[in-house]
């Protein structure tokens, strides 16, 4: 079964986070921006997502089977998160047709230069 999980991110920046999380990630996958319409592509070996950039908000969405929803929000959540360190972004994941919920946010007092993967937290 496919699952998909929808983020809008608070931004002043979207354009700026989308832009960056789309370069970062095409190093591993296939991933476009297109500044002038503000919109993405993430094309990973099990799913897709899609980047929007808004007035003031980045919007973001994975589509995967539901084993590999998870794995897919995470590396979009986190890699985000890290990016906005300094604005403090939080990247709150909400699932089509169910009641799960998934958040990414820098932990208070995490240190900047942190390795990627220890200064976030998850909830479930």
């Amino acid at each position: 079964m496919t699952g998909r999980s929808h983020a809008r991110v608070a931004t002043d920046r979207p354009h700026r986070y989308a832009k960056q999380l789309a370069a970062h990630l095409g190093r591993r996958i296939n991933a476009t921006w297109e500044e002038e319409s503000g919109q993405g592509r993430l094309a990973f070996p099990n799913g897709t997502g899609t980047l929007a950039a808004i007035p003031g908000a980045l919007l973001l969405t994975v589509e995967s089977s539901e084993p590999n929803l998870a794995a897919l929000e995470d590396v979009v959540g986190r890699h985000l998160v890290r990016f906005g360190l300094k604005d403090e972004l939080v990247v709150q994941w909400r699932r089509e047709h169910t009641t799960a919920e998934a958040a990414q946010r820098r932990r208070p007092g995490a240190l900047e230069d942190t390795p990627l993967g220890q200064d976030h937290d998850h909830e479930r």
